[in-house]
């Protein structure tokens, strides 16, 4: 049987590490299969936040591209996947999302993902948000994408910035059917 596979989109926006931990869950899953295409303001941030470099991160991915290969696989609907996370997703590549403006393999592979009516999740990573930023969530809401805010869950008691990492990364990962056991989840008030 083959690998279901999901594409992971990193950009410029802070964050970096929810992008990481994606693709480090994946990996360590059988069955399970990366596209990764990582912008140059990704890699920027990654290295300013973790002290990676591009080819650190492509390690993680099964499979990478370059953000300007409009030819790439991914670029087509005909190449089955699962479906599309941009994590983190910044605030230039929501508009081009919102917008249907395909200009590089990120907005491409996240316009074909609508297209086909595959799961399209967005980590946006901005604040405040101004009415521009609103109205492309509402906009890629309205189109079938699922715009997920990292918001930290504070009833999971996170004691690092690691769990918080985590504990996003995999409700993420839930709306592709991927249920970890890691996950602190909700069980109502105590007592």
């Amino acid at each position: 049987m083959a690998a279901k596979r999901l594409i992971v989109g990193i950009t410029g926006a802070t964050g970096s590490a929810y992008g990481i931990g994606l693709l480090e869950e994946l990996r360590a899953l059988k069955g399970w299969e990366t596209h990764l295409v990582l912008t140059d303001a990704g890699v920027l941030n990654a290295h300013q936040e973790l002290g990676l470099k591009r080819k650190d991160i492509e390690r993680l991915a099964h499979q990478s591209y370059h953000p300007k290969d409009i030819g790439a696989a991914i670029a087509s609907g005909s190449f089955l996947t699962e479906g599309m996370v941009i994590a983190p997703c910044s605030m230039k590549t929501l508009a081009a999302v919102a917008h249907a403006h395909a200009d590089d393999l990120v907005s491409r592979a996240a316009d074909v993902v609508l297209k086909e009516r595959r799961r399209l999740v967005l980590l946006p990573r901005e604040a405040p948000l101004n009415l521009a930023h609103l109205r492309n969530m509402v906009q890629v809401s309205e189109m079938g994408g699922i715009v997920f805010p990292p918001v930290p869950a504070f009833y999971a008691r996170p004691k690092t910035i690691q769990d918080l990492v985590d504990h996003t990364v995999r409700r993420v990962l839930d709306l592709f059917g991927i249920h970890s056991p890691k996950l602190a989840r909700w069980q109502g008030i105590d007592g």
